[in-house]
């Protein structure tokens, strides 16, 4: 490869860490508070409310039902809206983060789901309000299971990232897709493959480390 390719990779490496971070720790803020309410409103939890429920769980699965292709094209107003463009690094960014909280949500919810009834249980007797028990039992005792589905959300959203290069969304994807496919580079196209599978890799070994430490520290 030459210096140029090297220096197109390397940019377009930084692309997709810009894409999967800014829209992952969106994702996170807004998916996990959402993910909360789902188990708190479940039938005989803290605050249960079978209409709530509904209407949250309708609006996460129609969310998470959209394949990402199509939603990407489906909210360009709302991406012009936000980012004044529908192409380039920044505009990815909202359709990756609509298709991630969904399933942020979903993560959060089962992994709440984990946490023993004896223990919320025993904080109500003891008096705690319910965002209390959110957030000193339900949150600190589901902490591996969210950061297992963190890890599962960040490596989603790298292949979702490589699959927004394909409408110019620049990043990994892009550039496999303009200089490896349509100018018949194999060469990088096989080291854009290589740069997806080392991140996700790299990824999924600091997720494990951080739940092996979790469960540990408990």
């Amino acid at each position: 490869m030459s210096a140029n390719a090297w220096e197109l990779l390397f940019k377009a490496l930084w692309e997709t860490l810009y894409m999967v971070g800014l829209s992952g720790a969106i994702s996170f803020l807004l998916g996990i508070p959402l993910g909360v309410l789902l188990h708190i409103t479940r039938e005989g939890r803290i605050l249960e409310n079978r209409m709530a429920n509904l209407i949250l769980g309708g609006i996460v699965n129609a969310g998470r039902s959209v394949p990402f292709i199509i939603l990407m094209v489906a909210i360009i107003p709302l991406t012009r809206l936000l980012t004044c463009t529908s192409i380039g690094t920044t505009a990815a960014i909202v359709p990756l983060t609509i298709a991630a909280i969904p399933f942020v949500a979903r993560i959060a919810e089962g992994a709440l789901n984990e946490v023993p009834l004896g223990l919320v249980e025993a904080a109500q007797a003891m008096g705690a309000s319910p965002f209390q028990i959110v957030t000193r039992v339900l949150l600190p005792e589901a902490r591996s299971g969210l950061i297992n589905g963190a890890t599962i959300t960040l490596v989603t959203l790298v292949s979702y990232s490589a699959m927004a290069g394909a409408i110019g969304g620049g990043g990994l994807g892009d550039l496999g897709i303009r200089y490896g496919y349509q100018r018949f580079d194999g060469v990088i196209m096989l080291v854009t493959v290589l740069v997806l599978i080392a991140l996700v890799q790299l990824l999924q070994m600091v997720g494990d480390r951080l739940q092996q430490y979790y469960d540990h520290s408990k």
